[in-house]
């Protein structure tokens, strides 16, 4: 039951929002989790600063799960959205914060999990 939240501070064109679905979708499983449950969300053009800078490209993305994973597999994750972001959005990898939030309770289909 993961959830990437990613929010950018440039525009995301449909052909690159597809591009970081097929991606996420696949890096996902490095955390021992499935594609088939993943939900994705995508907020582009967000007023985002680091360093009091506004213009450099910037991501942060939070990652939500049901349990947890091993803190190689969150490096590993990590990594590898970064280089998603990187390829896909020419966002610099000391542009981007990744986070991770896990739980125990989840919710879906009128139930928890």
């Amino acid at each position: 039951m993961p959830f990437i939240h990613t929010k950018v501070n440039r525009p995301i064109d449909q052909e690159q929002e597809k591009v970081l679905a097929k991606e996420l979708g696949q890096a996902i499983t490095i955390l021992g989790k499935s594609e088939q449950w993943l939900m994705l969300q995508f907020d582009d053009n967000c007023r985002m600063y680091f360093k009091g800078d506004s213009q450099k490209p910037l991501a942060f993305v939070n990652v939500k799960l049901l349990g947890s994973a091993g803190r190689n597999a969150y490096n590993q994750l990590t990594g590898k959205i970064t280089q998603i972001l990187f390829d896909t959005l020419s966002i610099a990898p000391d542009g981007i914060y990744v986070e991770y939030d896990e739980t125990d309770h989840w919710g879906w289909n009128g139930t928890n999990l």
